[in-house]
């Protein structure tokens, strides 16, 4: 009998990033007009500079969200310092609605690798009550985990990564 691993503790993004947790909502990704993310897959930098679209499943209208995109990578994948370099957070966004009805807190920063491949987690958690959430001090030395402690937001509901690396510069002749 073979167990199927689960790809977020395969990446690692599973103790680097967040606690095991029990998937409870849908969270959809998607870049451009169709690129999904889904667990592992890469992506250039070039094709995740824009915000993506974010649908988020979940009970009802009257739950709220709160979503973290996080590099756990930064600056390199051998030499981390930075860790965790914040790229997004979006709260208060209703559940059966997308990230666009809710309060982005901090801004989207497309994902610039420089050195190795890195891994881009989105993160999604559910808010106690609209409103609770407040923006970190930093953008590096993020901790999804204080973040989470600091808000009362408990464990993960949703999450997927991707990885991306840079881009090879145009060779002239």
């Amino acid at each position: 009998m073979t167990r199927m691993l689960d790809p977020l503790t395969v990446g690692r993004v599973i103790g680097d990033v967040f606690d095991s947790f029990n998937p409870s909502v849908k969270l959809e990704v998607v870049y451009g007009p169709n690129k999904r993310v889904y667990n592992g897959h890469e992506f250039m930098p070039s094709a995740v500079c824009a915000k993506p679209r974010v649908e988020i499943g979940g009970d009802d209208m009257r739950s709220f969200y709160t979503l973290i995109l996080t590099d756990p990578d930064a600056p390199s994948p051998s030499d981390p310092h930075l860790r965790e370099h914040l790229h997004w957070i979006v709260t208060d966004i209703p559940g059966t609605t997308n990230v666009s009805f809710g309060r982005e807190i901090v801004g989207y920063e497309a994902p610039k690798p420089f050195i190795g491949i890195h891994r881009y987690v989105f993160v999604l958690f559910k808010q106690k009550g609209r409103q609770t959430v407040y923006a970190p001090a930093s953008r590096d030395h993020f901790s999804t985990r204080d973040f989470s402690e600091e808000n009362g937001l408990g464990l993960p509901v949703a999450a997927v990564y991707f990885n991306a690396q840079r881009e090879t510069a145009a060779r002239r002749r």
